[in-house]
């Protein structure tokens, strides 16, 4: 038998896996990497965080990546290059954090990576009939399995849009794996670039599960501190507490389509982003209004975006949060008026830090790649997900 894939059954056979999970989101942050303990697969997981680090991207790692990020025209070149060096740098990343953890790679089983997104194009969103939906995400899986000497998990939504679905939230699957709780209906909204939640009934039918993108999180805010302050996000919503919301600005903002579309949905800065804030100032006659107003009032949107699909939910739920969203307190305060009586938690009160929460569900996944069976979970595909990359 080839020795890869016998060291790929004797993985899948034992009763406890090591795994580490990789994310690297639409805000380009920096790398969060999850040391995960698992045992059992499916609604019998057991798992247990051992170590996690988020490894901050530098200004120049962030310029070129932007070169080619939700943009229809980018320099193909660039994008081809960039592939094999972010995959590369994601493993020197990795070899870092063990080596300053002391966890040898033969102590590591498998490395789930979600890579980077470049470009998100649901048929919804391109509009072409011809041509399916669509995702890209970039740094190869072979050359964090060659850099670390790993067995490497990779592309994980490619599997999901072939078998019909737009290839995320895949945070549906840990959610529902870890999160569900007989008796209790909760939401846990993860507020990244983008907004997306997963519900889950108190009664446990996966059947009745919905996770969806829901809207803008971090990135309009982020885009818009950038352009008008020079700064990568709103440090502690300093900008936004200095500033005052503009409600016709705000409705502009709300008025877009994709927010009266059926879930589940997805969406990304290629719908998002500053294009859209000019057009929703245009058509509110904001032009004019001050920097720090238009920062207040995008941090609203988000918060009025979430309010609206935790409500569809009715009063009952609990909802825990978890990305860096729920960092920002002007987007809690905002949440906390309009959910009156909603219970507003982080994720960390179910044992998930909420800033490892993506990199500890893309470990599962790989969790479940390596020894799951496909599960039905709302009207998402049943399928397994992810590639695999030997390090030989």
């Amino acid at each position: 038998m080839n020795v890869n894939l016998e060291t790929l059954f004797k993985t899948a056979q034992k009763q406890k896996r090591i795994g580490v999970g990789l994310m690297s989101g639409t805000s380009l942050d920096g790398l969060d990497i999850a040391l995960c303990k698992f045992s059992g697969n499916g609604l019998k997981t057991t798992f247990e965080l051992l170590e996690f680090k988020t490894v901050d991207y530098n200004n120049d790692f962030k310029y070129e990546v932007r070169q080619v990020f939700a943009r229809k025209t980018v320099d193909l070149e660039k994008l081809c290059m960039l592939n094999e060096y972010i995959g590369d740098y994601h493993g020197r990343l990795v070899n870092e954090a063990l080596k300053s953890w002391a966890v040898g790679k033969d102590e590591v089983d498998y490395i789930a990576s979600h890579g980077q997104t470049i470009y998100h194009a649901p048929q919804r969103l391109h509009g072409q009939d011809k041509y399916p939906n669509s995702t890209l995400q970039i740094g190869d899986g072979d050359h964090i399995a060659v850099k670390t000497g790993i067995l490497t998990i990779s592309d994980f939504r490619q599997k999901h849009l072939a078998a019909g679905g737009e290839g995320a939230p895949l945070a549906l699957y840990g959610d529902y794996i870890l999160g569900s709780k007989r008796g209790e209906d909760r939401v846990l909204m993860n507020i990244g670039g983008i907004s997306n939640f997963t519900y889950l009934p108190a009664d446990g039918d996966g059947r009745r599960v919905m996770c969806s993108d829901i809207g803008p999180g971090n990135t309009l805010i982020d885009a818009a501190c950038k352009k008008y302050f020079d700064r990568d996000y709103d440090k502690n919503s300093e900008i936004a507490f200095s500033g005052q919301v503009n409600h016709p600005l705000l409705n502009a903002l709300l008025a877009h389509p994709f927010f009266k579309e059926e879930l589940p949905k997805t969406t990304g800065p290629e719908l998002f982003n500053l294009e859209y804030l000019g057009k929703a100032r245009q058509q509110s006659d904001t032009a004019h209004i001050e920097a720090k107003n238009i920062i207040a009032t995008l941090s609203a949107f988000t918060a009025h975006v979430i309010a609206k699909a935790v409500l569809s939910y009715g009063a009952g739920v609990q909802l825990f949060i978890s990305g860096g969203g729920g960092r920002n307190p002007f987007v809690i305060q905002q949440l906390e008026k309009l959910l009156p009586g909603i219970s507003i938690n982080k994720t960390d009160k179910l044992g998930i830090p909420p800033d490892a929460k993506e990199a500890i569900l893309f470990a599962l996944l790989g969790n479940e790649a390596l020894c799951g069976n496909p599960l039905t979970i709302g009207k998402n595909p049943a399928v397994l997900m992810g590639k695999f990359s030997f390090p030989t």
